[in-house]
């Protein structure tokens, strides 16, 4: 019944309907993205705004002010604070996986702080926000009126970025949410174009299919997904729609002083906040619900994040940790929720369904794009066409022009002579009088020919979905391959005796061990790789330092002044190619001014054999030992390795059983072969002893051990080599001159060093050419009397000035009983490696110790000095520790070593003699002794400083058999062979018999 105006209805009907109109308001202008482009109305309308006043990434920023203003003054007409905030998320790298909005100012912090007022801060588009709006003004989109009918705004974006996936969406609407996680951009690129290849079998293709390339969410924060073997609620998620995952944050044990370590917190679960997280963690420990904890700091800086959670020293790490993922937001679930708008209603999507839809829809994108190119082109040929007419007829055409009274008689005249269209005859009336010369008659010619290809090319497109879905995928590998970068966030499956609740330390406990390689480039950028995925050794991409690891080992980088800095390989970032990396300085404890000498690896110390040393030489000849018990575990403090003198480097580094025998060798061809054992043990901060006493401007350029199996390789700077056998460098004491290992010409020096069998590998790398990597039996086997082999065709002025080799660590034990493997004798791992990594299709051999080759390249081969080095140059500072006891020597033991007394130690008579080097001063006894060992300093603990050389240790024939005995003296296992292109065969062992081993034999 109606009075008046007034109209009577049923309360219960209108609030339904008003209730109704409402929801579906938030639902679809606010709450949900839609699956084409994954934004919501007030994201899309300010990377509209943006483009639309020219904040491209190569432009100045703007201040978000006049940004906001210009987004509710056109399209949104809203407040200001909610269309800032949701302009600043975009802006920020912990909530968004790959940047829409690049901000200049403070937009937030992982903390919770909000942006700074937006008077203040400043933005412009970023370059994956230029993917999102590519093409937009080739009637690509439908457009729509704004809110008062003065402007128009587009539906959707054209979206080469597929942004639903690769940034995810969250929202609340009425009566539902969406909670999309975002993934990583090349996963779902590669997973795009699997479908795109079977888009004719779509049906055909399982969510098992598509989670071979996407492997589950990628938070833009890192942290690790835990999935157990029964837990199938990823691959649930992405087949309903709905489901979740378990996200932890990554955590890492440092070592501390005096038996004491910390928790490390690197990276958190999406969407924690830091401060909350450390107040709760501080609460728990107030409160007594958590123990063991001592101190509670937040170290994070430009760098990344850092928690550190010092224990006491009676405390567990894992009991700890148990309790803090159990108790605070370290360990969180993340619901996924895979709702979008389709055809403008809110639909649960699953993976595929949202594959789906953006493929479609780029291929509507690219539709429309052929189409307006097309028209566009067509037009063109149009006018081309009128142009060439008009050309042909020159004189006529400018005949008629001139005697017509006005442009509208000389447009008529034009279309009745020359039967032009309209448009043909503005454009000739248009025409500049330039364009009438003869250049540019040719190059409308030309025009038009390519006009017409394109033509012909865009027709083609259209009548072929073929053809256009190859254009979609190459669009998409181009947005891949300008945008792509490794997984942040690590994916651990569990075995079936484990539950997701379990108590997992950190990441050596929450990674299954692999093999994978460590590379160090030349630019100082350090990587890991997948061990199916070895770094190429050959070519400009070729690394420094290649190194095999494993991920639950210890890398320790070394400086050339002695200082190192160890962290957990698995720390590292995971690159397909070594030049994606990291410079070493952010991912250690090193100082950008480090240089880097050497690295070498350790694994985990339950699993280090005992009594191992880790052997440091210097380019002026010192050689120090220490434990590798002594070595720190990973830290964010470097330690001292050894004391590096002023003018000195580190040179190389090796791990050795303590009972090898030591080649150094030198720039002047020099090289000397010692016990292991004649250097003892010592601390960190100590300075080594002297190996080899060098000569003028000479230098050490190598130092290796002695291999049990294999030769040594010599390679000179200009560019020869040549391999010797072991036999062919007599044993003698440590800190003599040696014996001439090559007579080089004075215009070259001796360059590196290698020993090891014919199959493995080196690098050698020159000042102009690229790296190169050899075998080393390309290498002629010959004596040290002999010139070597051409290897390398150098340019002129270019040489030889390093070589590098490949390591990795075999593990003892790792052999299963019953195998016959495991019936051999069990032998503690050489330090040495395979040179060439496994191919995948070789069978996994065990991994242990490792370490890395040489250290970087010097600056000069040749050391400047202005005199020959004194004793006290020479000889390191002396040690505050007990002096070794040694026999006392006769006078039969203080002869050279090729009395009878040592005989035991010469090589075969067919083989030369030991050439002692030549000296410039006349000679004297002490110069007719000069490849005996000198005789022990009578300092405490090291060489004197300015004395007399050192006496030799007695030597009487059975203990000098028994110290060079190779089987007893090293106790080492044959080094992997295996390839880069392919799998190397495994060869006989080439097993040279010594003069040592003959000697005993016949005895």
């Amino acid at each position: 019944m109606e009075v008046g105006l007034v109209r009577s209805i049923d309360i219960d009907h209108e609030m339904q309907q008003a209730y109704l109109d409402y929801a579906m308001s938030v639902i679809v202008a606010r709450a949900l993205p839609d699956a084409r482009d994954g934004l919501k109305p007030v994201h899309r309308r300010i990377l509209y705004a943006m483009y639309d006043m020219g904040l491209r990434p190569d432009s100045a920023y703007k201040k978000s002010a006049r940004i906001v203003g210009e987004v509710l003054g056109k399209y949104h007409p809203h407040g200001d604070m909610p269309v800032y905030e949701a302009m600043a998320r975009m802006a920020q790298d912990f909530a968004m996986r790959y940047l829409l909005v690049e901000g200049q100012g403070n937009f937030g912090s992982v903390d919770g702080d909000p942006p700074a007022a937006m008077r203040y801060t400043e933005a412009r588009l970023a370059g994956p926000a230029m993917e999102m709006l590519a093409d937009i003004r080739k009637n690509t989109v439908d457009f729509v009126d704004n809110f008062d009918g003065s402007l128009t705004e587009p539906v959707v974006l054209p979206a080469a970025l597929p942004n639903l996936l690769v940034n995810g969406a969250t929202g609340i609407a009425v009566g539902m949410s969406t909670n999309i996680p975002p993934h990583n951009l090349g996963e779902v690129i590669d997973a795009l174009n699997y479908m795109l290849q079977n888009w004719e079998k779509l049906d055909d293709i399982s969510v098992e299919d598509l989670m071979r390339f996407i492997k589950g969410p990628d938070f833009p924060t890192g942290g690790v997904i835990i999935q157990t073997a029964q837990d199938e609620d990823l691959q649930a998620a992405y087949g309903t729609g709905r489901g979740k995952v378990t996200v932890q944050a990554r955590v890492h044990p440092e070592e501390m002083e005096r038996g004491r370590s910390r928790l490390i917190v690197t990276e958190l679960p999406y969407m924690t906040n830091k401060s909350s997280l450390i107040e709760r963690i501080a609460e728990l420990a107030r409160e007594g619900r958590l123990e063991g904890i001592a101190d509670l700091r937040d170290e994070s800086d430009r760098q990344g994040l850092r928690i550190v959670i010092e224990l006491s020293k009676t405390a567990d790490p894992e009991g700890v940790l148990q309790e803090l993922f159990k108790n605070t937001p370290m360990r969180s679930t993340f619901g996924i929720i895979m709702l979008a708008l389709v055809d403008g209603e809110p639909r649960m999507l699953s993976l595929k369904q949202a594959l789906r839809a953006y493929l479609e829809h780029r291929l509507v994108i690219i539709r429309r794009r052929s189409e307006f190119d097309l028209e566009r082109a067509r037009q063109r040929a149009h006018i081309l066409e009128g142009f060439r007419v008009a050309l042909k007829n020159l004189d006529e055409v400018i005949s008629l022009i001139r005697n017509a009274p006005d442009a509208d008689v000389a447009r008529t005249r034009l279309i009745k002579r020359f039967r032009l269209s309209e448009i043909q005859a503005q454009a000739i009336l248009d025409m500049q009088l330039r364009r009438l010369a003869a250049l540019e008659r040719k190059k409308i010619e030309e025009e038009y020919k390519a006009v017409l290809a394109e033509i012909k090319a865009l027709e083609a497109l259209l009548k072929s979905p073929v053809k256009m879905r190859q254009v979609v995928a190459e669009e998409l590998n181009a947005v891949k391959e300008a945008y792509n970068d490794r997984r942040r966030t690590q994916i651990v499956r569990l075995g079936k005796d484990i539950q997701a609740s379990a108590p997992l330390l950190a990441t050596t406990s929450l990674t299954p061990e692999k093999t994978v390689w460590v590379s160090v480039t030349a630019q100082g950028l350090i990587s890991r790789t997948q061990e199916d995925k070895p770094p190429r050794m050959s070519g400009n991409a070729a690394p420094r330092w290649i190194l095999q690891v494993s991920t639950r080992d210890t890398l320790y980088l070394v400086t050339e002044t002695g200082e190192a800095a160890a962290l957990l390989v698995q720390t590292l970032p995971e690159v397909e190619n070594p030049e994606e990396g990291i410079p070493y300085f952010k991912a250690s404890a090193l100082s950008e001014s480090d240089k880097l000498a050497a690295l070498f690896a350790l694994p985990p110390k339950d699993e280090r054999p005992e009594g191992w040393q880790v052997v440091t030489t210097t380019r002026l000849g010192l050689i120090k030992k220490s434990a590798i018990s002594e070595l720190p575990g990973p830290a964010t403090k470097t330690f001292t390795l050894v004391k590096v003198n002023e003018g000195d480097q580190v040179g190389w580094i090796r791990l050795t059983d303590g009972k090898s025998e030591i080649l150094m060798v030198t720039a002047d061809g020099m090289a000397i072969r010692f016990l292991e054992e004649e250097v003892r043990s010592m601390g960190l901060v100590a300075a080594g002893v002297g190996g080899i006493k060098l000569q003028g401007r000479d230098e050490v350029v190598g130092m290796d051990l002695i291999p049990k199996e294999g030769d040594i390789l010599l390679v000179s700077s200009d560019g020869k080599a040549k391999r010797l056998p072991p036999e062919q460098f007599p044993l003698q004491g440590r800190y003599g001159l040696g014996v001439i290992a090559w007579k080089l010409p004075r215009t070259a020096q001796l360059a590196g060093m290698a020993a090891g069998k014919g199959t493995q590998r080196v690098i050698l790398h020159t000042n102009k050419l690229a790296p190169k990597s050899i075998r080393l039996d390309e290498a002629p086997l010959q004596t040290r009397a002999a010139s070597g082999k051409a290897i390398l065709d150098l340019k002129a002025g270019d040489r030889v000035i390093d070589l590098t080799i490949p390591w990795e660590v075999p593990r003892p034990g790792r052999a299963k009983e019953g195998t016959a493997e495991a019936e051999k004798p069990v032998r503690k791992p050489r330090s040495r490696a395979a040179i060439t990594p496994a191919s995948p299709s070789e069978e996994k051999k065990p991994a242990a110790a490792r370490q890395v080759a040489k250290v970087g390249e010097p600056k000069n081969l040749v050391r400047k000095v202005s005199a020959k080095p004194s004793q006290e140059e020479a000889q390191p500072a002396p040690q505050k520790t007990k002096a070794r006891q040694v026999k006392k020597a006769t006078p039969q033991t203080q002869q050279p070593l090729s009395d009878k007394k040592t005989r035991a130690v010469k090589t075969k008579k067919s083989e030369p003699e030991p050439v002692t080097a030549p000296t410039k001063t006349p000679k004297s006894k002490a110069d007719q002794k000069q490849t005996a060992p000198p005789a022990p300093a009578k300092s405490r603990g090291g060489a004197s400083q300015g004395k007399s050389p050192e006496k030799p240790k007695t030597v009487n024939s059975s203990k000098q058999k028994e110290k060079t005995s190779p089987a007893k003296a090293r106790n080492l296992p044959k080094a992997r062979q295996t390839s880069f292109e392919d799998v190397i065969a495994k060869e006989e062992d080439e097993t040279p018999t010594t003069a040592i081993k003959g000697r005993q034999r016949k005895k």
